[in-house]
């Protein structure tokens, strides 16, 4: 369940006249820029934003981004996108950085549904005149490039049916690779990124149930190994999403210095899903609630945008 708090109805118009005050003149008012827009849903802010620009002949984001600074303003940048454009941006982000960040692509492939998947690579092919494809193929070699480019290319089966038969074969499959070390078989990076997630639970079940340890379990290895991380990261997102994201949250805060980019994203992708749950499973790992962990974490505009997403009431 989402933890996004947004009104039923609003005034795209009255909202932007709103957002157009808090930007004019010295100084920039950050509560009214949170008090709208940590309470609109993506079809609201983007009506938001097609009457800003139809009022003001200006770029909303363009104009937050110039008013705004620091982690708020790339907070609020991220939240104000399209989710599919949003996703472009951060799987960009991720393939350009020096060390690329693999287990964001992961993410975007993995835990979204395959109508955003393809969503995701229309936008990032719109934004890059590159396709997504071709930019994690350039950034990425050896097993790692094999395994990403097949999961950001995937269109898999979105419905409930399973086919037990297939499950046990693979859940089979997937141990003799794991078990010879094999850990880059063509079987494992097949199953992986063509199977439904349904099928992949059922496949990650019998596999549990005849050896009596999760996959990811089989998986540990060589901490320096990037396609062994990258490989847990997906099995942790095709079968229990929530799970992940929260261990990716406890990990962002937990550290020396808070890991601000991990942080934002799963917040601002995950408000209008799941986050409610995210919360849930967090509180009882940490014996802490979110609110209270990423409030002490972090200040000012930033803390409080993040919070309102979190759904606290004002």
């Amino acid at each position: 369940m989402a933890t996004l708090i947004a009104p039923e109805h609003t005034s795209a118009v009255e909202d932007a006249e709103k957002l157009q005050k808090a930007c004019k003149g010295w100084g920039t008012d950050e509560k009214a820029i949170i008090s709208v827009l940590g309470h609109r849903n993506a079809v609201q802010r983007k009506q938001i934003r097609l009457a800003y620009e139809d009022l003001y002949q200006e770029d909303l984001i363009k104009r937050l981004e110039s008013e705004l600074s620091g982690d708020f303003e790339k907070a609020v940048y991220r939240w104000v996108l399209d989710p599919a454009d949003r996703d472009a941006v951060l799987a960009n982000v991720a393939i350009k950085k020096l060390s690329p960040d693999h287990h964001v692509i992961v993410e975007i492939s993995c835990t979204r549904s395959p109508e955003e998947l393809l969503a995701v690579r229309r936008a990032y092919q719109t934004r890059y005149k590159h396709s997504l494809e071709e930019d994690v193929a350039a950034h990425t070699k050896g097993d790692t490039r094999k395994l990403l480019v097949s999961l950001v290319s995937a269109f898999r089966y979105d419905g409930e049916e399973i086919n037990t038969r297939v499950a046990n074969s693979e859940a089979k499959n997937l141990h003799e690779a794991v078990k010879d070390k094999e850990f880059n078989h063509e079987e494992i990076i097949r199953i992986l990124s063509t199977r439904s997630k349904m099928q992949l639970m059922a496949t990650f079940n019998r596999y549990r149930d005849d050896h009596g340890t999760t996959i990811t379990k089989n998986l540990e290895g060589d901490s320096g190994d990037e396609f062994l991380k990258t490989l847990r990261a997906t099995i942790r997102c095709l079968n229990d999403p929530k799970k992940y994201f929260e261990k990716v949250l406890r990990n962002s805060i937990r550290r020396v210095g808070t890991d601000e980019d991990a942080l934002t994203r799963v917040i601002v992708t995950r408000a209008e899903k799941d986050l409610k749950d995210i919360k849930e499973l967090y509180y009882k790992r940490n014996s802490v609630s979110l609110d209270q962990a990423v409030a002490k974490d972090t200040s000012g505009d930033y803390k409080a945008l993040l919070l309102t997403l979190l759904g606290k009431e004002d």
